[in-house]
């Protein structure tokens, strides 16, 4: 398993990337990671390091995309950037799978331009799991598109439902869309007409749900545009940090609050670990005809190796060739007729 990593990608990068590409390579066998942008400055992250000589390369790459910049001007400005020099990696078959934590509309404009859409996928969507009551789900599409279509959404439907299965085991994911409320009838036109496509479609369809139910447990797959999945991500995010703060306050201004940590530091450490997004790595961008893996640009050395870890998942796995066969069957069946009328 081949994975090119920008390393140049982060709010903490190399130090960070390059750290994240050695734990990886000492946890995993069977792993190489080709560690793409400045040569010099890798070299010097890597030193004094220990992890297997031959598991680990270096690609230098000239430029950087910084996180301001606009992806489309990056795309044709930046030919010889680290995520653009990533992707090429992919395209050439030198590596399996690319990861970034950079700037990610220039990752998600790189990998479409370069690698392509699957066949029948008409928008590329970005995958993220997030923490339940009772297990995790998967939120889709989490930002690559701000204005969509019905059958957009139908299609992410359709890649989240097997990410869920083939990444997160859930047999028979139990799908639903966001909206404002549980009746058929409530919503924008986007989500009413979608309704009626994924009501119609042979996926496991349960309805609407509203924003203060994603996290009970009652969906597998939440389905939305970009624009309202990146607002419920970026939500949950902050109010979990902010929770986490508040605790900490609270337990280090109080006596008793200290000694409820040395009670509760169990249970409260696995809440952190599940509200940590470094669990779960990135977020795949599904519907791209490789493993593209799109993580945060605060990422921690903890996140950069889970992304890496999640990239060998989709790869060893075949998920990708599996949501091509999914869009293809489910497309030319009734979701596809629905989609005509």
């Amino acid at each position: 398993m081949r994975v090119a990593l920008d390393a140049m990608g982060g709010d903490y990068a190399p130090a960070i990337t390059v750290e994240g590409a050695v734990e990886a390579v000492n946890e995993w066998d069977n792993l190489s990671i080709i560690l793409v942008g400045n040569e010099e400055e890798i070299s010097n992250e890597l030193k004094g390091k220990s992890y297997p000589p031959s598991s680990i390369s270096v690609k230098h790459a000239s430029q950087i995309i910084g996180m301001d910049e606009s992806p489309a001007q990056a795309l044709r400005q930046k030919k010889d950037s680290s995520v653009r020099i990533a992707v090429d990696l992919v395209k050439s078959g030198e590596a399996d799978a690319m990861v970034s934590a950079g700037n990610s509309g220039a990752a998600m404009a790189t990998a479409l331009f370069i690698l392509g859409k699957l066949p029948g996928v008409e928008r590329p969507a970005i995958a993220a799991v997030m923490p339940t009551l009772k297990g995790l789900f998967v939120l889709i599409d989490a930002g690559a598109n701000v204005d969509c279509r019905p059958q957009y959404l139908v299609q992410f439907a359709i890649m989240g439902s097997a990410y869920a299965r083939h990444i997160l085991n859930i047999e028979a994911p139990k799908i639903a869309l966001l909206g404002i409320g549980e009746e058929d009838a409530k919503g924008n036109e986007l989500t009413k007409e979608t309704f009626k496509l994924l009501r119609d479609s042979t996926l496991n369809f349960i309805g609407n749900i509203e924003g203060k139910d994603i996290f009970t447990g009652s969906a597998d797959v939440v389905v939305c545009d970009g624009f309202i999945g990146n607002i419920a991500l970026k939500i949950s995010e902050g109010l979990a940090e902010t929770m986490t703060k508040m605790l900490k306050r609270e337990i280090s201004e109080k006596a008793t609050g200290r000694l409820g940590y040395f009670l509760l530091k169990d249970a409260l450490k696995s809440f952190k670990k599940k509200t940590d997004y470094a669990e779960y790595g990135g977020a795949p961008l599904l519907g791209i005809s490789k493993p593209c893996i799109i993580s945060h640009g605060r990422s921690t050395t903890k996140a950069i190796k889970n992304a890496i870890k999640l990239a060998g998942e989709f790869h060893t796995k075949g998920v990708i060739n599996i949501i091509s066969k999914e869009i293809e069957t489910k497309m030319t069946g009734r979701e596809e007729v629905a989609l005509k009328k």
